[in-house]
């Protein structure tokens, strides 16, 4: 039986969790019809074995940057350093960055100036940006609105799981909202009422894994195979059957992830 495919364009395949059995959860991803990951690098000293991953990998992409959470601890990336990243043929978005105001508003002047560097990355690259947002919706929006008028750029919303008010902020840029297994917890109603609201052309899937295993691996470890769960959640949400929504999200993640849909094996 062929699954249809789809894309988990948000894991992190680098955490120590996956150490022990990272080639079978890849292949357990590829089985599942998830036949594409992209692995995100959160701090730049790692991004050789972030890169190392997608290379021995041919499902497996990239992007880096330095995560919000974790700026008041790293030596602030630069424009000229993320640039330099981007010429690695499967490095295909910029990220992830943006403002985490829940755990560590005491960095928040830092985690600004930091994402406004991976703005002007994203822009002079011309890959898309991938954006964390927690507890900061205003700055948030105001801080992606103000720089795409100044020079557009593309961007996602990984796992959206703010107000609709800044999904409206984020798809009136053009932007993309991607749907963790956040959307699939039974009592996350209010935020699949903001996907159902959404252009279906907009939204993306992903895992985020190793954290936010959809239902019915909800507390266990995630991993990009499960992203099949979360899609089938957006399917509902999206009153359409599940094979239509895979092609939707892949023709999604094509459009804006062009470089890994231009990707092939040498």
């Amino acid at each position: 039986m062929t699954h249809p495919r789809i894309t988990d364009s948000h894991c992190h395949l680098d955490f120590p969790d996956f150490d022990e059995t990272r080639p079978e959860v890849i292949a357990r991803a590829v089985e599942a019809g998830v036949h594409r990951m992209v692995t995100i690098c959160t701090r730049l000293k790692n991004e050789p074995l972030v890169r190392k991953i997608a290379e021995d990998n041919d499902p497996v992409f990239y992007a880096a940057g330095t995560h919000p959470m974790s700026v008041a601890d790293e030596p602030m990336a630069t424009v000229d350093e993320l640039v330099a990243l981007s010429q690695h043929p499967k490095f295909v978005g910029i990220g992830e960055t943006g403002l985490d105001y829940h755990y560590t508003a005491d960095s928040a002047e830092v985690q600004k100036t930091s994402l406004k560097v991976h703005i002007q990355a994203a822009q002079e690259t011309g890959l898309p940006l991938i954006i964390h947002a927690r507890a900061a919706d205003n700055d948030m929006a105001d801080i992606l609105n103000t720089a795409y008028k100044a020079k557009p750029y593309t961007c996602v919303m990984h796992c959206f799981s703010s107000s609709a008010e800044l999904a409206k902020a984020a798809l009136d840029c053009g932007f993309y909202l991607s749907m963790s297994g956040i959307a699939a917890f039974p009592k996350s109603q209010e935020l699949r009422d903001i996907f159902a609201a959404a252009p279906l052309d907009r939204v993306l899937v992903e895992t985020d894994s190793p954290y936010l295993a959809p239902p019915p691996y909800r507390g266990k470890r995630n991993e990009p195979s499960y992203s099949v769960h979360t899609a089938q959640k957006g399917a509902e949400v999206f009153a359409i059957d599940y094979a239509e929504f895979a092609a939707a999200t892949e023709a999604n993640f094509d459009r804006l992830f062009a470089k890994a849909a231009a990707w092939s094996p040498a």
